[in-house]
């Protein structure tokens, strides 16, 4: 995914002076000539890394070159795990879906919503079922209704071509824990009837 930094260290570093930072005690942080911080790595048994190239004088730090390579992909792992990537999980239905078919996708729409991933509700129309659009309507309106404790529209439904469309998106945690709970109370009661 992303390329590996390279540093130069000990004789690859061709500046005559670097600046030399995290030592301890913090007094002996500072300029000196190539030479000298050279010396100073060697003295401790570790590498002269440069860190900042393109400053002047630049930067480097004495540490063991194969202790930084290890934080780096470390570092890298980390940054890429928390990453998420949103996929768009698509949730199919024709115009007269049956209740417990309906039922059975929201909580499959409940589970990717959770999961962050968008949903993509599609509906079907075959034959001469086109001619009533409103049915595919209804449907999607209903599908959302069902998730809105947990979902916003974001797409609104659209008919396309034998299609009818609508993209539900997850809302915030911090948003559905304050703004979820009357919703999902209403939605409670609306099944119950």
């Amino acid at each position: 995914m992303s390329k590996e930094v390279q540093h130069r260290i000990n004789r690859e570093i061709t500046a005559s002076e670097v600046r030399i930072v995290g030592l301890e005690p913090a007094e002996l942080n500072g300029i000196y000539p190539l030479e000298q911080a050279l010396r100073m790595a060697e003295e401790r048994g570790m590498d002269l890394v440069e860190i900042a190239s393109n400053a002047f004088p630049p930067v480097c730090r004495i540490i063991e070159y194969s202790k930084l390579r290890f934080e780096q992909k470390k570092k890298a792992k980390e940054a890429k795990q928390k990453l998420h990537q949103i996929e768009v999980k698509e949730i199919r239905f024709r115009p007269h879906t049956d209740d417990h078919d309906f039922a059975f996708k929201v909580r499959h729409a409940e589970n990717f919503l959770q999961e962050g991933n968008k949903i993509k509700a599609t509906v079907f129309f075959r034959g001469r079922s086109i001619v009533h659009p409103e049915f595919g309507q209804k449907l999607l309106e209903a599908f959302a209704e069902r998730l809105s404790h947990l979902a916003r529209v974001e797409v609104q439904p659209k008919l396309e071509g034998k299609n009818m469309t609508m993209i539900l998106a997850p809302v915030k945690s911090s948003k559905r824990s304050a703004a979820g709970t009357p919703k999902e109370g209403s939605a409670n009661s609306q099944s119950a009837s």
